[in-house]
């Protein structure tokens, strides 16, 4: 078997029921030489009885990697995640994004060499996160904006991000306000690069600590490619019930410094230095 060209690593805690729409829609990808990579930060046996069942159905490989809940620790597990990847190439999302089925083709046929790519995700509201069934994935019908808007989508200059074809696509990437940055979401680059920079900074919880990596990065010379507009992820609602206000806090002194003194190496990382 050749070596996969991409490891997909999916974060998740806790959310099986959008964790298997997420992983049916690899399912259906057209790229097929990639492997998913689950980084676990503590869920229960239902996450893990439903990831046993699903490595059975789908024709992908599998990774489960699995630490103890002890809080948000989404940092430590994406490193070990990071590390087990058997790809050179490392393509990030969540256990709550569905993937349009050339989501992975697109980051393949973006990639270079010296760039990380920044994507965005469409979000939807619960009522139709909640009805997307596998089929709707499986003919791609809920990444239809008529489809959407059957089922309760309110129209607005968002919808671009699901409409959007060549030309126009190529525009609205070159000429979007948002800044790319490294989006955990919908991230992707070199592994050698990441594991230069030493992954994550596990001192970080909830609040721009994918926003981190990347700007390390930046501090290393690597460049970011904007694909907001074509690498596309259905984000499902939920709730965000760990996020706290000293998390935030933390992390931006974190960033603060990361920035002032142009950090590319966290000690704080994949390998630890004390």
């Amino acid at each position: 078997m050749n070596k996969t060209e991409v490891s997909v690593i999916i974060s998740t805690y806790n959310n099986p029921e959008w964790l298997e729409k997420v992983l049916w829609s690899y399912e259906f990808q057209t790229f097929k030489n990639f492997e998913v990579v689950i980084a676990d930060d503590g869920s229960d046996e239902t996450t893990k009885e439903l990831i046993q069942n699903i490595q059975k159905e789908v024709s992908y490989p599998v990774q489960h990697i699995w630490h103890e809940d002890n809080g948000f620790q989404k940092t430590i597990i994406l490193n070990k995640a990071t590390v087990a990847g058997k790809s050179d190439y490392l393509l990030y999302t969540d256990g709550d994004c569905v993937a349009r089925a050339d989501f992975i083709q697109t980051h393949i046929d973006n990639r270079e060499q010296g760039y990380f790519l920044s994507g965005g995700y469409f979000k939807l509201p619960m009522v139709i996160s909640k009805i997307i069934s596998k089929d709707d994935i499986k003919n791609q019908d809920c990444f239809d904006i008529d489809w959407l808007k059957k089922h309760g989508l309110k129209n607005s200059f968002k919808s671009n991000k699901i409409t959007a074809k060549g030309i126009k696509q190529k525009l609205l990437n070159r000429f979007t306000p948002t800044r790319a940055t490294w989006n955990g979401h919908n991230a992707s680059g070199w592994k050698k690069d990441i594991l230069e920079i030493n992954g994550y900074d596990e001192r970080m919880q909830y609040g721009g600590e994918d926003r981190e990596l990347g700007e390390r990065l930046f501090n290393m010379g690597i460049k970011a490619k904007q694909i907001r507009y074509s690498a596309i992820c259905l984000h499902l609602d939920h709730e965000r019930g760990y996020v706290k206000p000293e998390m935030i806090e933390k992390n931006k002194k974190i960033r603060e410094t990361t920035k002032n003194e142009k950090v590319i190496r966290t000690p704080f990382g994949i390998e630890r230095s004390n």
